[in-house]
């Protein structure tokens, strides 16, 4: 009786702020709720705060109550008001949003951000009204959803037949609230031979993109190239160690092991680019790196970069964005050989790990591909996850875990379906939860075809407690930066490296000879490294290299794989 009263009188506090009431919608095959409320001049929050289950996904012939009439911000949804400096600007958060991105735009820190809007303390909610403080006015911002955008800057795209708006989304790497603001039509749902406007610059080389391709079968042996690799072994630091510090330090500094490891991968990269008769100068710099500064940027400055073809380095995501930085005007492509992390965008930084969100994307594109009934079990603490599901995820099905790690084996029974493959997806830490989750779905695979997933390293699955057994026999898949190689090739490459360094390469090594060895060949082909990466899929020990361009600036790569446990007691990768 308490929960209603406090539900009726939340309703009655939205209404009040609309003054004028609500209309009723009933939902058609294709919407979503930017689309709704763009067509009702209303932000996706006002429907969210009327709507709530909306915001897990809507459905056709569902009813969502819509607010009338509301006090438009005197602010566009993606372009804040220039402010004199220290005043309040309004910005309304729209898709693609997050702390970080909004934070840095304005020059703050998140932990400020969320000082001035302690409403976002939890979660970033799709178009809420933030007032922001800043010290300086925002950088400019490019909006899709409101940019004017001249005719002869975009391409007519035709909608083929198994296309979804979310799969248009993936394709053009837009999201939803971009490509319905150059196509107001979609608003009325997506149909097979509609023709869509999308930005000219947007490669569709993707299409066409898919074969993985042998790069060491087109070696065009032309003019010698110039790479440079940027590793941080930091040498003033232990220059006057003696031969015991320096055999301690090596103990316990993990972060120059794997700078050392790296390094002898690359090499074994180079000594191979060698034997295949591809043509090189390759210099290797000392890029003396904290967390925050590196010597790079002055050996730039201090040499002559301007016939480089390509950089490899720094190490840590903040110093190669300083180095893309004052080489973007030469165009030398700066490749971030380990960082996940999504920063600074130029024209000439390429990702080479697939940054986090992007794992998760693949692994739902895999399911959504083979036409899988997704739920997912989440804990209450995993909010960014939470959030990043009701944001891009949507149409599965979310069952909670309560605040005591309690579940409920029952409440994803009632979601399996028995002529689909049905993936849980699982998102705690708790033994408990892992327990009662597999425990359900062990039980009803005589019935389901049923698979377990998870979207990132769990700790807790380690653990000798949670029999590997239980894993293999759901075909527990995850996505991946790396593949499991048992190759011939890969059993010839760790023996080499083994004669050459006495021990085994470990996954850093291989990182290195993957990376170096890629970026050597991709300069080998007769054209430049942008376009190899705009052409061409390439597959090395462990690493795939699917370069993209991105809308912000620079290339990601996007070479994931989708491994599982097999009962065999391997890890094979999903075809």
């Amino acid at each position: 009786m308490i929960k209603r009263v406090i539900c009726i009188l939340v309703l009655l506090f939205s209404f009040s702020n609309f003054g004028q009431g609500f209309t009723k919608h009933k939902v058609v095959k294709g919407e979503t709720v930017p689309a709704i409320a763009q067509k009702y001049k209303v932000t996706p929050y006002d429907i969210y705060k009327l709507n709530p289950d909306s915001q897990n996904g809507i459905k056709e012939n569902s009813i969502l109550l819509i607010p009338k009439s509301i006090p438009q911000p005197t602010s566009s949804a993606a372009t804040p008001k220039t402010p004199a400096l220290n005043k309040v600007t309004e910005y309304t958060v729209v898709t693609g949003d997050t702390k970080y991105n909004v934070a840095k735009r304005f020059g703050i820190s998140v932990e400020e951000l969320e000082l001035q809007n302690p409403e976002i303390k939890e979660s970033l909610p799709l178009g809420f009204n933030l007032k922001i403080k800043s010290a300086a006015a925002p950088k400019s911002i490019i909006n899709p959803e409101k940019a004017q955008v001249k005719e002869s800057d975009l391409l007519e795209y035709t909608v083929k037949a198994g296309e979804t708006l979310y799969s248009l989304t993936r394709l053009f790497n837009l999201t939803e609230a971009s490509l319905i603001g150059l196509n107001p039509d979609l608003s009325n749902g997506l149909k097979e031979g509609m023709v869509l406007k999308v930005p000219a610059n947007l490669s569709f080389a993707k299409e066409n993109k898919n074969t993985i391709k042998d790069l060491t079968k087109s070696i065009s042996n032309q003019q010698k190239k110039k790479l440079v690799l940027f590793l941080p072994f930091n040498a003033s630091k232990i220059q006057n160690d003696t031969v015991t510090l320096v055999s301690e330090r090596l103990k316990k500094d993990k972060f120059l092991n794997m700078t050392l490891d790296f390094y002898s991968g690359a090499l074994m990269a180079i000594d191979s680019a060698k034997v295949l008769g591809m043509n090189f100068d390759v210099k290797i710099f000392d890029s003396e790196e904290t967390k925050n500064t590196t010597s790079a940027v002055s050996i730039v400055s201090g040499a002559d970069f301007t016939n480089t073809d390509a950089v490899i380095g720094p190490f840590y995501q903040v110093n190669v964005e300083k180095v893309a930085s004052v080489l973007e005007n030469k165009n030398i492509p700066v490749i971030s050989p380990l960082s996940k992390e999504e920063g600074k965008s130029y024209a000439n930084l390429y990702q080479s790990m697939p940054q986090n969100d992007a794992l998760k994307n693949a692994m739902f594109d895999y399911m959504r591909a083979k036409n899988g009934n997704i739920i997912a079990v989440v804990d209450p603490k995993k909010n960014a996850i939470k959030q990043y599901l009701q944001e891009y995820q949507k149409g599965i099905k979310l069952v909670g875990v309560n605040e005591k790690g309690g579940f409920v084996g029952d409440s994803i029974k009632k979601y399996f379906i028995k002529n689909r493959m049905n993936y849980v997806v699982l998102v705690s830490e708790k033994t408990g939860v892992i327990f009662t989750v597999t425990n359900t779905m062990q039980s009803a695979l005589k019935d389901y075809p049923l698979q377990l997933v998870i979207l990132e390293p769990n700790e807790t699955l380690d653990f000798e407690e949670i029999a590997l057994s239980r894993l293999t026999k759901l075909k527990m898949a995850y996505p991946s930066a790396s593949r499991e190689n048992e190759t011939l090739e890969s059993q010839q490459f760790a023996n080499a490296f083994k004669k050459k360094n006495r021990i085994f390469p470990n996954q850093y090594a291989i990182r290195g000879f993957d990376l170096t060895f890629d970026t050597m060949l991709r300069l080998s082909q007769g054209q430049t490294f942008e376009e190899s990466a705009n052409a061409t899929v390439s597959e090395q020990i462990e690493s795939k290299f699917d370069y993209a361009k991105k809308m912000s600036g620079g290339y990601a790569n996007n070479g994931i794989y989708i491994l599982y446990y097999d009962e065999d007691l391997t890890i094979k990768q999903e075809q």
